[in-house]
């Protein structure tokens, strides 16, 4: 049985990675010029620097089963949780989020009183939705129903925790607003508790006597692009076609037909790993209930890094923690495209900066990003350098910079996704050897990505 995998992201490397390992044959398709998507890993003067995802959260296994797979266990390395701790953005202050906090969830009720981040009446409403469990237990959101993560947010915990929160955390990962965003899609873990528990506060209290701790995050000593080498290099020179994009599908019987601009070819199955615009347009053609099932917005991030060796890093005043978050229409200069957030990569991780060197990675997006895709590095370097001295104090000029925009990389899984998804996999059913993986459909995070490649070809 011959697959296609079209399309050389994380997933449907990972895809490739597993056929070649119980060795069935197979043909990747990659339009662009290399493999791992969006993963890329600069190494220069000392510093690791990603262009994309830095890590992955460390309670989902399969990246890590993965690693272990091709041998890298030693290049394992956790994030610095002793010194973990976020910082919201607030008229060009940072102020940090309490210790013990679970996204907008306290672990801890009494580490928000001393909190500069909450007014008393936020602070109330966080003690009232733990005295209101048995209510909101009754009222919980009902299976197969769904609501925006701001509706479910504000039931819990009101208006303010609602926008001063939530609303900069999932915006920092998804890029997206969160009166659009399904609460079932994003927040499963959150669901389940409310319907378990009906107070998040009691659920997080109850998990964190269960549970001891671990590290939140992982990654590699030597970067993200590490993983995705190794599993590049397991594959057969011969089975992968890279600037080679699929410009149509085509199926007669059983057999599958996949055309490029210079010749097709047959197989039994396609595994489509491409972007939802594309895996759309490839679809539509055979199925018109696909432009509607794979119609979503998606969002778009541009990554800026900026490192100062440690000459330059003297004069400079980075709080103690992983990085800051940004509420929407909090910026310091409103009319300009605003900053979402920023990490200090060399704290947040060891082996990632020079001794006393100094790394910033910028992240800006959202609605800003369609005016921001077109402007130059230069600009999009002085935009950064401008807000992070707005929030850090005044920067000098970095060594070097690495700018990187990935176009419409974020799905939005809006409200009603998983019922829609559900749509999507009924109607697949009637196009046997077809399998659809990537970041469009259950999960955008490396793990869930790698689990849906490998577990595609089964």
């Amino acid at each position: 049985m011959k697959t296609a995998v079209i399309g050389g992201g994380i997933a449907g490397l990972a895809a490739a990675y597993e056929l070649a390992r119980t060795g069935r044959p197979f043909v990747l398709y990659e339009a662009s010029p290399r493999l791992g998507g969006i993963i890329q890993t600069i190494r220069r003067d000392g510093f690791i620097v990603e262009c994309g995802p830095d890590s992955w959260v460390t309670e989902k296994p399969w990246a890590q089963t993965l690693v272990r797979e091709l041998g890298l266990e030693e290049e394992l390395i956790s994030s610095n949780d002793h010194i973990r701790r976020t910082y919201i953005a607030r008229h060009r202050q940072l102020i940090p989020i309490p210790d013990g906090m679970r996204m907008m969830v306290p672990g801890d009720l009494e580490a928000l009183r001393h909190s500069p981040l909450f007014t008393q009446d936020a602070q109330l409403a966080y003690t009232r939705e733990l005295e209101r469990a048995a209510e909101l237990k009754v009222s919980a959101l009902p299976e197969g129903s769904d609501e925006s993560v701001a509706d479910f947010v504000r039931r819990h915990f009101g208006d303010e925790v609602t926008a001063t929160l939530a609303a900069p955390l999932l915006a920092g990962v998804f890029g997206g607003s969160i009166q659009d965003l399904s609460v079932r899609a994003i927040l499963p873990a959150f669901v389940k508790m409310e319907r378990e528990y009906g107070s998040l506060v009691l659920a997080l209290q109850q998990q964190k006597r269960s549970s001891g701790p671990a590290p939140v995050f992982t990654t590699l000593r030597s970067g993200l692009q590490t993983l995705t080498d190794s599993m590049a290099a397991t594959l057969p020179a011969s089975s992968i076609r890279l600037n080679t994009s699929v410009t149509a599908l085509a199926r007669n019987g059983a057999i599958w037909r996949v055309f490029t601009p210079l010749e097709s070819e047959s197989f039994d199955a396609v595994v489509l790993a491409t972007p939802a615009d594309v895996t759309r347009s490839l679809l539509a053609p055979l199925d018109p209930a696909f432009d509607s099932l794979l119609a979503m917005d998606a969002s778009s991030a541009i990554v800026i890094a900026l490192a100062f060796l440690p000459t330059d890093a003297e004069t400079i005043q980075i709080p103690r923690g992983f990085g800051f978050l940004v509420p929407p229409a909090n910026g310091p200069l409103v009319h300009e495209p605003q900053l979402l957030a920023c990490t200090f990569v060399e704290q947040k991780f060891p082996h990632r900066a020079p001794p006393g060197a100094v790394l910033l990675r910028a992240f800006f997006g959202g609605d800003d990003a369609p005016r921001l895709l077109g402007r130059s590095d230069e600009e999009l370097l002085a935009l950064a350098h401008m807000q992070l001295s707005q929030y850090l104090g005044h920067l000098p000029e970095p060594s070097f910079t690495v700018v990187r925009r990935w176009p419409r990389s974020l799905p939005q899984y809006a409200v009603g996704h998983l019922t829609k998804m559900n749509l999507l996999a009924s109607r697949l059913r009637s196009l046997p050897g077809l399998r659809l993986i990537g970041n469009a459909y259950h999960g955008v995070g490396l793990p869930d990505l790698i689990r849906q490649g490998r577990e595609a070809v089964c």
